[in-house]
Formats: structure tokens, C-alpha cells, sequence
């Protein structure tokens, strides 16, 4: 155990509380991956349905290498300055480009990070939960499906009363276990009941503009997969660093071994759910399965309890956000109020969106598109290009310049996509019937 007095000190608001500094590089993998492997999993076989077996395939193994690349980076700028640990995307921003643009630019996007995933999640544990429901009990009378994101959101208020990540250690890990097992259940379940008949891979019918946008959600929903930058600093906060022994080493090695399971769960599902279903596989995979059901309510249920962690991880930061601010600025007394008050408004916030728009697979293409693609693929080349300041046309000059303008092109094109076809679901749906 390192003793306080040798952790190197961080940036954080005079008012937050210090975070605990006991987490080993396996605790990393886990919170890793439940932060990582979620909702986005369950659409890649949609994304793969858009865009092809090649460009699908190419898309996804890119994805994987370039993010991995950039996570590298954020963990080296961890403790970029001797003696100072950066535990908040917003500190390293402020950093990098000043105290004035840096949060301007960091903050709002990783605030759509979080903020999207636990809408995502909220819409994905309702329609799991669904799903679950009528595969035990076909014959009970149905409920729409924005109940059923009323019933998952439940469980989130009262989860939310957890003070830090480190007290969702336990919660984090179970979610991580379940990311594994659904993921391996959805694609043995797909070749085990092989190709629907009449299965079909060919492109979708329709005008040259709708195939385009079609695409370009599914880029985004694709870059959604790859989601845990939002939270990798506050990762690494948890792990204790002295100066002969940063936390950089223990954070690398944990993060690695999460991207080796999120391969692990990512390609199989990918390329054996638009094996089975083709072109006309649903935006959940899960959903599209019907047999055998036991296995298929299984299933679903290890995707209600991932994402009732996956929310929690990408919450904690916002509420520690909240509820200094609220006590810096407003001068409101820090206690079991605040936090009652604070964190129930905000999971009330998200689950009023989730049942407003709750559009799994367009929800993630506009997300992924607006939100995270500048998180996972820019923003951390941005920042090292300012901080390291490599020599022009060095080998590291090129490799983030080039994620620069991978990543602003798929930000613009997703975007597009996601929130064309977000405004075409929303125009036919109906909230109860």
C-alpha cells in the first residue's frame, strides 16, 4: 500500500472529495470494459448491414486500433507534469489549452458522452427487460415499452446514492462478467440456429441519398461501440502513483487486457449476427433472436445488469461535477440532501429523454457520431499535439494528425446519418399503445 504522503497530488475543486487510490490494474479491466462494452455491441450486426462484409469488417478493426492508440495517449498525459496528476478530462484540457478554452472545449463533449450513453442504456435495459419479460411469460399481457424503461430506471435512483466509483467496484465487476457472457450467448446463438432463411447481404434497396445516410449511421453507431474515454482519467485516479512507480504502467496493462475482451465480444457478434440475419437484422441483436427462449431471457437479463453498472460508471463523474458546483458556487451544504436531490434529478433528466427518444440504434448513431467521435478519436491527438509538441512530420506528427482527420470525418458524416434517421423514427412513433 502507498502511503498518502507519497501519492503525487492532483488537480481537483477545493470542495471534492479525494478519491481513494487503491485500485489495481484488474480493477481497471473491469471498470474498462463496462464502461466500453454495452448497448453498442448489441447493434454492430445493424452497423455490419449497412455497410457491408469488407467496409464493415475494416470499420470495426480500425475503430479498435485507432481508439486503443488513443487511450494510450490519454494515460501518458495523465501525469504529463512532474508532481501533478490530471484526474479529470477538464484539469488536462485546461492544461493543454487554457484555463479559459480548454473547458469550453472538453466539457461539453464529454459531457455528451455520459450523458448519452445513460440515455442509451436507460432505452437498452427497458427493451432487455422487455424482452425478458415475454420470453418467460408469453402469454402475460404486454406492456409498452416505455414502461419498461420506467421499471430499469428505478433501479438507477437508487443505485445512484453510491458515493464514488470505488463503491460500485462490486457493481462493475458484475457488469463486466455479464458484458462477457451476453455477448458470447448472442453470437453462439447465432450460428447455432445458422442463416435465416432466404438470408440476404446485399445493400439494402432504396435512393442513392438513403443508402448514404444509412452508412453513415451506421459509422456512428460503430464509433459508439468504442466509448470509455469519457471516464479514462477518472479510471486512473483510482489508482495509487508515486514517482518511481506511476500509474501509467498498471493503467496500460489493465487497459489492454479490457480492449482483448472487448475484441473478444465485439467481432464474434458483429460478423456472426449479419451471418445469421443479413441485411435484415434488427438494431439489438438479442431482440432478433427468439430460440431457444430460456436462453434468450438469459441472455437479456446479463444486459439489464451490465448496463444498470455501465449507467453508474458514466454517471459518477457527472455527479461529481454537479454537486461541486453546487456547493462551490451556490454555497449549498454538502450532505445526504444534496446528494439525494442532485443525482435523483439527473436520472430523472435521463430517463425523461430515454422514453421521449427511445430509438436504439439511431440513438447511437447520433451519439456516436456527435459526441464520441471527438472524445475517442481526436480530442486525445489535439491534446498531445499541444502538450508533447512532436517535430513536424515525425512518426507521431502523422499518427494523430491522421486520427484527427479520420475522426473529424466520421463525426461529421454519423452525425448527419443519426440524426436523419432519428427525426424519420420520431415522426411514426407512438409513446402508448
Amino acid at each position: 500500500m502507498v502511503s498518502p504522503s507519497s501519492v503525487l497530488p492532483k488537480v481537483v475543486d477545493g470542495a471534492s472529495e479525494a478519491t481513494p487510490r487503491r485500485a489495481k490494474w484488474w480493477y481497471v479491466t473491469f471498470h474498462n470494459v463496462t464502461a466500453m462494452v454495452g448497448a453498442g455491441v448489441l447493434s454492430l450486426p445493424y452497423a455490419m448491414a449497412h455497410l457491408g462484409w469488407g467496409p464493415g469488417t475494416v470499420a470495426l478493426v480500425a475503430s479498435w486500433a485507432i481508439t486503443l492508440y488513443t487511450l494510450r495517449l490519454l494515460i501518458e498525459l495523465h501525469e504529463c507534469v512532474p508532481g501533478v496528476r490530471f484526474d479529470r478530462l477538464r484539469d488536462l484540457g485546461a492544461h493543454a489549452l487554457g484555463p479559459r478554452l480548454g473547458p469550453w472545449v472538453v466539457v461539453p463533449q464529454q459531457l455528451i458522452v455520459q450523458l448519452g450513453c445513460d440515455m442509451v442504456y436507460m432505452v437498452t435495459g427497458g427493451k432487455c427487460l422487455q424482452k425478458f419479460a415475454e420470453s418467460v411469460c408469453p402469454r402475460c399481457a404486454p406492456l409498452h415499452q416505455s414502461y419498461w424503461i420506467c421499471i430499469f430506471g428505478s433501479s438507477q435512483f437508487l443505485l445512484s446514492q453510491l458515493p464514488n466509483l470505488d463503491a460500485i467496484t462490486a457493481v462493475s465487476f458484475a457488469a463486466a462478467a455479464m458484458s462477457l457472457s451476453y455477448s458470447t450467448v448472442s453470437w453462439a446463438a447465432c450460428v447455432a440456429r445458422g442463416p435465416v432463411p432466404g438470408v440476404s447481404y446485399a445493400y439494402k434497396a432504396g435512393t442513392a441519398a438513403d443508402s448514404t445516410l444509412r452508412v453513415f449511421s451506421a459509422l456512428g453507431q460503430v464509433a459508439f461501440a468504442y466509448a470509455g474515454h469519457g471516464v479514462v482519467l477518472e479510471i486512473q485516479a483510482t489508482i495509487p502513483s508515486t514517482p518511481t512507480k506511476p500509474s501509467r504502467a498498471p493503467m496500460w496493462k489493465g487497459t489492454v487486457a479490457a480492449y482483448m475482451v472487448t475484441a473478444a465480444c465485439y467481432f464474434p457478434v458483429a460478423l456472426a449476427g449479419y451471418w445469421a440475419f443479413g441485411r435484415d437484422v434488427g438494431d439489438n441483436v438479442l431482440v432478433a433472436l427468439q430460440r431457444p427462449p430460456w436462453l434468450v431471457a438469459a441472455a437479456n437479463m446479463m444486459v439489464v445488469i451490465h448496463v444498470v453498472g455501465s449507467y453508474q460508471v458514466y454517471a459518477m463523474p457527472i455527479f461529481e461535477n454537479i454537486e461541486s458546483i453546487l456547493v462551490t458556487r451556490l454555497r449549498v451544504p454538502q450532505g445526504l440532501l444534496l446528494r439525494l436531490v442532485a443525482r435523483s434529478a439527473y436520472v430523472a433528466f435521463t430517463l425523461f429523454i430515454a422514453v421521449t427518444f427511445p430509438f436504439f440504434g439511431d440513438l447511437l448513431g447520433f451519439f456516436g457520431g456527435f459526441g464520441f467521435t471527438p472524445t475517442s478519436y481526436f480530442l486525445p491527438c489535439i491534446l498531445w499535439l499541444k502538450i508533447k509538441k512532436p517535430p513536424r512530420f515525425s512518426a507521431s506528427w502523422f499518427a494523430n494528425w491522421g486520427c484527427i482527420a479520420v475522426g473529424v470525418l466520421l463525426m461529421l458524416t454519423s452525425t448527419i446519418g443519426g440524426l436523419r434517421s432519428i427525426v424519420q423514427d420520431a415522426s411514426s412513433f407512438q409513446f402508448y399503445s
